[in-house]
């Protein structure tokens, strides 16, 4: 889930320039954002912002949960990290690192004086224990096993000294460095957790559950957690061994306190925000005149937009696994995508939905990456039901009865259930318009409504027939290869790809032939540092993308954000996710 615009994107220019030598060792000053309007800021306060429910675990690595991972995001540092004005990968708890002629060595010097909250020393043992029993674990449900096996060969991450460690790679990886973003989490407190402590592999997921003494919870970000009551409210504190100042010297985070309130109705959200009781709120098209209109009107806080980097584009999917046979054939069939397509009404969600503050979708990658994105707009077509309709009779998907219900087969109608989630702001608008739509097309949808939480392992499940859910855009489509690789770990609408193990072959002989095509295209990708190439290789790949619709992306929304006078240094142009907001340089006017 992220962000932004006329900031230069991170390239591979970034990487190839790290293959020739040394980075610089970024200095602990917070510095050179004066384009983004950051300023020397005030020590004290208190921030409030909202989660959409309870997360089910401290735990970054064992739950994937995007609540946890918005306060997972202040809580722990990865070894490098991006800067927040041009999105280049620059030093976090690595202050330096360098890469060996043959791009297959990565050394990093871990930040001198870098502690934990706890007060303990940050270590190499720390970062090698992080990769090799928890992100690089299969069995842990968050971890990232499969990017750190190359030709599958496992990558090797070994202790040099107590402040160094090394990265040893099968093959020069291009987009490696950006793995290095991994929160680095604390031996001494997880390794009773791991294989190394003599648990098994699968009880790295049983640490730190919603219960647990705060006091456990340790890491190196700017806040550190005093507080958690479910259903209710996460408190964090300052991180008084925080590694990071101001331009003045002046220690971060300039707050004294964060707190999360657990909010899940959207109109609820607002209502607080209103009320004072929220500092920032993350809004939707649909929500901003009100808002806008208020703060015109005087109200104390400001409304900003921009287009949107990162960010969470919804899309729609059909499971060519689905338990029901001849479902799973029709879906399966990229002529019955492409007629469905026809049928989904773009500008009417953008319109209606977003207030008009969105844009046309990019497949895989934001219009707004100008590094890699491909022009796939005519591949979205237009909305034309009649062409629908005409493509559908073409697969012999006809009303027979006269219904007005097209059938698959004698006496079966083509009627398949939408999950989405009902505690969106704008998914339930989303889906209205799309069941009423395809009704026109002779196509019954239900719609079966759940919680947001729960859509990604619904996917997963395989316990669907159509979905509405999004993914987040991201720099670099190395970043997104777990979810548009065919096999990989999220790519959840053809399951029967997944390798039966973790690390294993997909299972090629299933795959269409596009998506024998695609799963090479990210191979390849991975493989060349020739920054030609691979764009070459990523643009062959949206336009497989468009012409074959894996899944079928709708809109990309502007991000959108509310924040009280109160404060300063919010930076609206790079989104309003927090964590790609500077929430330690954020301070209380």
């Amino acid at each position: 889930m992220l962000d932004r615009r006329t900031l230069a994107l991170v390239t591979l220019a970034l990487v190839g320039g790290a293959l020739s030598g040394t980075a610089q060792a970024a200095p602990k000053k917070v510095t050179g954002y004066g384009n983004l309007g950051i300023t020397d800021g005030k020590p004290g306060g208190t921030y409030t912002l909202v989660l959409g429910d309870s997360p089910q675990s401290l735990n970054y690595y064992g739950v994937i949960d995007n609540n946890l991972g918005l306060i997972a995001q202040q809580l722990f540092d990865g070894l490098v990290e991006f800067n927040y004005a041009t999105y280049k990968v620059e030093p976090a708890l690595a202050e330096s690192w360098t890469v060996s002629p043959d791009g297959k060595t990565y050394t990093f010097k871990l930040r001198q004086g870098a502690k934990w909250s706890d007060g303990q020393p940050v270590t190499a043992d720390d970062v090698v224990f992080t990769y090799e029993q928890i992100i690089m674990n299969p069995e842990a449900r968050a971890g990232d096993a499969a990017n750190f096996k190359l030709d599958g060969k496992q990558v090797e991450v070994k202790k040099v000294n107590p402040s160094t460690v090394q990265f040893v790679l099968p093959r020069p990886s291009p987009a490696f460095l950006l793995q290095m973003r991994s929160f680095v989490m604390p031996k001494h407190k997880l390794v009773k957790f791991s294989q190394e402590g003599g648990a098994k592999a699968a009880d790295i997921n049983n640490a730190w559950p919603s219960n647990v003494s705060p006091s456990e919870v340790v890491g190196t970000g700017p806040f550190k957690l005093a507080s958690y009551t479910p259903g209710q409210k996460v408190t964090l504190t300052k991180n008084p061994n925080y590694w990071k100042v101001d331009g003045k010297g002046t220690q971060l985070p300039y707050l004294n306190q964060l707190e999360f309130l657990i909010i899940r109705d959207p109109q609820a959200q607002v209502a607080q925000f209103l009320a004072g009781n929220v500092d920032q709120l993350n809004i939707t098209g649909a929500q901003f005149p009100d808002l806008k209109g208020r703060e015109v009107a005087g109200a104390p806080f400001k409304v900003m937009r921009s287009t949107a980097l990162f960010g969470s584009p919804p899309f729609v999917a059909y499971n060519f696994d689905a338990k029901d046979a001849a479902l799973a054939k029709v879906f399966g069939d990229v002529r019955f995508r492409r007629a469905m397509q026809s049928a989904l009404n773009r500008e009417r969600i953008i319109d209606t939905v977003y207030n008009g503050l969105a844009g046309l979708p990019g497949h895989g990658v934001a219009p707004v990456n100008k590094e890699w994105y491909a022009n796939t707009t005519k591949q979205l077509g237009a909305f034309d039901l009649k062409a629908a309709g005409a493509a559908l009779d073409a697969l012999g998907l006809k009303d027979t009865n006269g219904d007005g219900i097209r059938e698959i087969s004698r006496g079966k109608n083509l009627e398949f259930d939408l999950t989405y989630a009902t505690d969106s702001s704008v998914y339930p608008a989303i889906a209205t318009i799309i069941q009423n739509d395809f009704a026109k097309a002779g196509v019954k949808v239900n719609l079966k409504g759940i919680l947001a939480k729960n859509l990604l392992s619904t996917g997963q499940s395989g316990d669907w027939e159509m979905i509405l859910h999004a993914f987040g855009d991201q720099p670099d489509p190395e970043l997104r290869k777990p979810i548009w690789q065919p096999g990989g770990a999220l790519y959840y609408w053809h399951r029967s790809l997944q390798p039966a193990q973790d690390g294993g072959t997909p299972n090629m002989a299933r795959m269409a032939p596009w998506e024998r095509q695609v799963y090479t295209i990210f191979n390849d990708a991975a493989t060349t540092t020739d920054r030609s190439k691979r764009k070459a290789l990523y643009t062959r790949w949206q336009l497989l993308f468009a012409q074959n619709l894996p899944v079928t992306p709708l809109a990309k929304p502007e991000n959108i954000g509310a924040i009280s006078n109160k404060y300063g240094n919010y930076i609206y142009n790079l989104g309003v996710i927090p964590g790609y907001n500077p929430v330690p340089l954020i301070y209380q006017k």
